[in-house]
């Protein structure tokens, strides 16, 4: 009888055991990531290198497509697959939407109304929507055009006048600048710099912009180690405060002598209908008030130069490289469809596949912002069966994901005619290719640049011919590149050009 109840207790305490350790291992949590071991305090910060987007495409090798460092205090996840970014921009957007803000940005509090590092929310959403709504809408774009016409007829000048005295053209500062000046001419109705001069407040003007995105764009221990964020070691926020404290007081000076001008009598008289009115419109409404205005100032100068002139930049240069086909190739359409030396319309670019494709696949390989504009989560979230801690740092890797050998046939090759009858586009609804992000997040600058790439690189294709400076053949040209707040040439690309006569 001992025996048998002795039996039944132990039958009862086993299926209990099983019961309450099956309810255990079914809730157990999922595994983290993988990723390379940290060392003590400094996490896996020694990974990354000078080139942090090939470094971390290389771990992406071993460690698969969903990676995790500690870099020093924070804890990164890094998306290298079209499939998982798809997953955190797409499916699980709201999660994700969030972003980690660099201490630089904290300088001015930039961060509080910027809409690039806003938190979701209703200050974001009524920035968001302004942009959307009454700055970059195709109505809009399109009343600006004769703006955009007007500056790219100013940069193949400024290219004659460098080819009459045979010269070489720095082509990423000429595109640049003449960025700085359309945008500039779009808001303001007036040139900041002049494309011929290197002095006096155009100087002043270009090279405070510059500045914000090269603090901007540098590694900062203080991210990695917040506890420093009161020495700032490297001065960084320090450099980044002074100079958009400098660009908001000029931003400012614009906005009240453009108030002033609306109280005079002679405002009746004023035709201008650039973005500072429309903002200067709904800042009646209440919608939006000076400070912000000013910080969207700053936002867009920052975003709408460098990104764009980059990219112009590297499909100059992979043109150059490969002269007898591409170069030649995209000359014959632009001769066939616009006419010999002739400065490229926004409408042709349309009837222009050949030049979109060239377009397409240096966003590919030279994706402006490798890792996008970082994310990050507000609480533990699952992704394709791994815990991505609270607050973790979420980077998704565009330059590995236009490199992957599983999506693109010659990933590393130069090749255009792959988007030739291919629906792929930059759009954001293709996660192969996400120069511009994708959701709710999406880059809101992305209308304006589809339209400027092509008309500035097919205009500087066709008005000219182009030889590397220095005699350097085009197999030699130098495609290095550098980490910032872009991925730039390491070495400006300079060439001389000389006049395409016009049929």
């Amino acid at each position: 009888m001992d025996t048998i109840l002795i039996s039944l207790f132990i039958c009862i305490l086993l299926l209990f055991t099983l019961r309450f350790f099956g309810r255990r291992i079914s809730k157990a949590p999922q595994k983290l990531p993988p990723g390379p071991y940290p060392l003590p305090i400094i996490g896996n910060v020694h990974k990354l290198g000078k080139l942090p987007h090939k470094s971390l495409n290389a771990l992406a090798q071993v460690y698969g497509p969903i990676m995790r460092l500690n870099l020093g205090r924070v804890t990164t996840i890094v998306i290298s697959s079209s499939s998982a970014a798809q997953e955190v921009l797409q499916k699980q957007d709201l999660a994700f939407s969030n972003r980690p803000v660099p201490d630089a940005l904290r300088g001015c509090d930039h961060d509080k109304y910027s809409v690039t590092f806003l938190s979701v929310g209703s200050q974001w959403r009524s920035l968001r929507k302004i942009m959307s709504s009454s700055i970059l809408t195709a109505n809009k774009l399109d009343a600006s055009k004769h703006i955009r016409s007007r500056k790219v007829h100013e940069l193949i000048g400024y290219c004659k006048e460098c080819s009459q005295s045979g010269e070489a053209v720095d082509i990423g500062r000429a595109v640049f600048l003449t960025l700085l000046n359309l945008l500039s001419n779009t808001i303001f109705s007036k040139d900041m710099i002049d494309l011929y001069q290197n002095s006096g407040e155009g100087k002043n003007f270009r090279e405070l912009v510059w500045n914000l995105m090269v603090e901007g764009g540098k590694p900062n221990l203080v991210d990695y180690f917040p506890i420093l964020k009161w020495i700032d070691p490297q001065g960084i926020k320090r450099r980044f405060t002074g100079s958009c404290e400098k660009l908001l007081e000029l931003f400012d000076g614009l906005i009240i002598e453009r108030l002033e001008l609306k109280r005079s009598e002679n405002s009746s008289e004023n035709s201008t209908t650039d973005i500072l009115d429309e903002l200067l419109t709904i800042l009646q409404t209440n919608e939006i008030d000076k400070t912000q205005i000013q910080h969207l100032f700053v936002d867009l100068f920052a975003a709408g130069t460098d990104t764009t002139s980059g990219t112009v930049e590297w499909a100059m240069a992979e043109i150059l490289k490969n002269p007898d086909a591409i170069l030649l190739k995209a000359k014959a359409e632009l001769n066939e469809v616009v006419g010999k030396g002739k400065i490229v319309k926004e409408e042709d670019i349309s009837r222009l596949p050949y030049l979109q494709c060239i377009v397409k696949e240096t966003a590919r390989l030279h994706p402006p912002a490798p890792f996008l504009i970082p994310r990050q989560v507000q609480e533990e979230v699952h992704l394709c069966g791994y815990i991505i801690p609270k607050n973790s740092q979420v980077l998704v890797n565009a330059w590995t994901i236009g490199r992957d050998p599983l999506i693109w046939k010659n990933p590393l090759s130069f090749q255009p005619e792959r988007f030739l009858n291919s629906e792929v586009d930059v759009n954001g609804h293709h996660y192969e290719l996400i120069p511009f992000g994708a959701g709710r997040r999406k880059c809101p600058g992305l209308p304006l640049a589809v339209r400027m790439v092509p008309v500035l690189l097919g205009s500087l294709i066709n008005c000219f011919d182009w030889k590397l400076e220095g005699g350097i053949a085009p197999k030699e040209l130098d495609m290095e590149d550098k980490f910032g707040i872009t991925v730039a040439k390491l070495h400006p690309l300079r060439a001389v050009p000389t006049l395409v006569l016009p049929n």
